[in-house]
């Protein structure tokens, strides 16, 4: 194979024939952004290529300067020397993996990615591709997440059970908010979901760009109303449970939706009464399978469980490598 068309820097994945970065740690002249999680979109860039629903999010959660330029992505470009193309990562509203193509060699860096059904956003695109880069968050063969349809009915049926006593669900703001509210109505809950105040903007959001996220009402009343709350369900950020804004509700049953709720001892030191093993990520099955499916020449695995997926793809006779990129910290998930 010859050089690569992008290179791991201090920075992030470069491509020197398109002098652009995708998903840098840092501020740079020209970024290339997945989706909108804090530790793939920052602020600060001279110019940002994503697609149109991530730079609103952008533009959501760091303010309209955010960049000095922006452009929505719409159909494949040429950047300098480079053809680069957007194609769906199943992961959050508006994600994408990015390929980009050069002399016969195409690259798909995938960001984060997700193979089950989630109706906020666009299933996962299969891009045959010379190197699949991926992620490698949940790349363990003890990460197997149960069908997100059973742990809804999980937390419905301790609502049931429990009716005097309001489930507050932490969930991260932007994607699994409102995956864990869009799993509700699926499931037939159609009462009226609360949402603290941190989630009021992306969930709005999401409404306007079609997701039916049904009614919400804002979890901002005072002490003595939230202590009279019944049979409710609060989705709040997993920040809010170490504030004074959770102590206004009396006796409630705290959850996690995530997929690191699969391990005990994590919901143990959270305090999580009611761990909900709900991802946006692939487990391993999911990932191994998408590797075999694509079937890169050529695997590069970014933050995560780098470990084990090498090991696979050395059983596997797969060439890879780990990127060890810096600034991809384990995500709130």
């Amino acid at each position: 194979m010859s050089d690569p068309i992008l290179i791991p820097r201090p920075e992030g994945l470069y491509c020197p024939q398109g002098d652009f970065f995708i998903d840098p740690s840092r501020p740079v002249a020209r970024a290339l952004i997945t989706h909108g999680h804090a530790d793939h979109a920052r602020a600060g860039h001279g110019a940002v290529l994503a697609t149109r629903q991530t730079l609103e999010i952008m533009a959501i959660r760091y303010g309209a300067d955010f960049a000095g330029q922006r452009q929505a992505y719409e159909a494949p470009l040429r950047l300098g020397e480079v053809t680069v193309s957007f194609h769906p990562a199943g992961h959050v509203l508006g994600s994408a993996q990015i390929a980009v193509e050069a002399g016969g060699q195409r690259i798909v860096a995938s960001g984060d990615y997700a193979r089950v059904s989630n109706p906020s956003c666009a299933p996962f695109e299969p891009v045959p591709c010379d190197i699949f880069i991926s992620e490698a968050t949940f790349a363990l063969p003890v990460f197997r997440h149960p069908d997100p349809a059973q742990e809804m009915e999980k937390l419905l049926a301790s609502m049931r059970a429990a009716p005097e006593r309001p489930h507050l669900i932490g969930a991260y703001a932007l994607g699994k908010a409102q995956r864990v509210i869009m799993l509700a109505r699926e499931a037939g809950y159609d009462a009226p979901i609360y949402i603290h105040g941190a989630l009021q903007r992306l969930c709005d959001y999401h409404i306007e760009q079609g997701v039916p996220l049904g009614e919400l009402r804002p979890a901002t009343m005072d002490k003595a109303e939230a202590g009279g709350l019944r049979e409710a369900l609060v989705i709040a950020p997993p920040s809010a449970f170490a504030s004074p804004w959770v102590q206004r509700f009396a006796d409630p049953v705290i959850g996690f939706a995530s997929g690191w709720m699969q391990i005990r001892a994590r919901a143990r030191q959270r305090g999580v009464e009611l761990p909900l093993v709900i991802s946006d990520h692939v487990d391993w099955e999911d990932l191994t399978r998408t590797v075999t499916e694509i079937d890169p020449a050529e695997l590069w695995i970014t933050h995560g469980r780098e470990e084990a997926l090498m090991r696979w793809a050395e059983l596997e006779g797969r060439r890879a490598r780990p990127l060890h990129l810096v600034g991809y910290e384990e995500e709130p998930e």
